[in-house]
């Protein structure tokens, strides 16, 4: 519960592969989306070439349906976020994606939901030399994944995330691929969907309504699903399925009631 004693909804992520249009598409669904986070919104697109990130406090309406604004973010691949803050401060540093360039390229996350041993992490990295930019548990991630030693990124994140606890689901761009990962045990929810040759996944299904995409299916508790040019492939990296705990505000506060859950 917030200081101000009202139930607030949990942030919201969507993210579209292979689509020229994905920016516009990600404004879309992060509009479709914006009942989970009114403070800040924030887009990360990828041309090929290099990463594109544009952060904004306020609504989606506020920026993203600028043509400038979309025309920066160019690229097949982009994934965004509206934030409601349950961790750090609403400042422009908190806003995601969050986005750094790493050993083995850029990398952008963006997440919805909690860790709960972010602090424990935090310090234990800090103590070997990182430094945070932000307050947000999303760079603890990104931290975790520069730690790694693994031979590609998806591959890192993957080691990275069987450190975390919490309640969370999770969007990554990689130069690669477009990375979806619910938490283990289900609480916080996460899709797959369609739309032509393209790939979106998104908190709530009533993303794909407006941007007329099928809706695939849900990704399962705590399934990593990395999206390439070649094909979509599941991982576990938490070990063993657990019994599922999804949260039951979902259904009756958090998500839209024309979303399938």
């Amino acid at each position: 519960m917030s200081n101000d004693d009202h139930f607030h909804d949990e942030c919201g992520i969507f993210g579209v592969f292979n689509h020229r249009d994905a920016s516009a598409l990600s404004a879309l669904g992060l509009h479709a989306l914006q009942h989970r986070g009114q403070e800040a919104a924030g887009i990360v697109s990828y041309d090929e070439h290099q990463f594109h990130s544009e952060r904004r406090l306020g609504l989606v309406g506020d920026a993203f349906t600028r043509e400038e604004v979309i025309n920066r973010l160019k690229g097949s691949q982009a994934i965004g976020h509206v934030r409601y803050a349950t961790s750090g401060d609403t400042v422009l540093r908190n806003v995601q994606p969050l986005f750094a360039e790493l050993a083995l390229g850029g990398m952008a996350i963006a997440h919805n939901g909690n860790l709960t041993n972010a602090f424990t992490l935090k310090k234990e990295l800090v103590r070997k030399g990182a430094i945070f930019q932000s307050t947000s548990d999303t760079e603890t991630i990104i931290h975790l994944v520069a730690n790694q030693a693994d031979s590609t990124l998806a591959d890192r994140l993957m080691g990275a995330l069987a450190r975390v606890e919490g309640a969370f689901s999770l969007l990554a761009l990689t130069d690669e691929a477009m990375i979806g990962v619910r938490d283990p045990l289900g609480v916080r929810p996460l899709s797959l969907g369609k739309l032509d040759d393209a790939y979106v996944l998104a908190s709530e299904t009533c993303a794909f309504d407006i941007i007329g995409a099928e809706f695939v299916r849900d990704i399962e508790p705590g399934e990593m699903v990395v999206i390439t040019q070649h094909n979509i492939a599941s991982h576990r990296p938490f070990g063993p399925n657990k019994p599922s705990r999804f949260c039951v505000f979902e259904y009756v506060y958090f998500a839209r009631p024309d979303s399938v859950m």
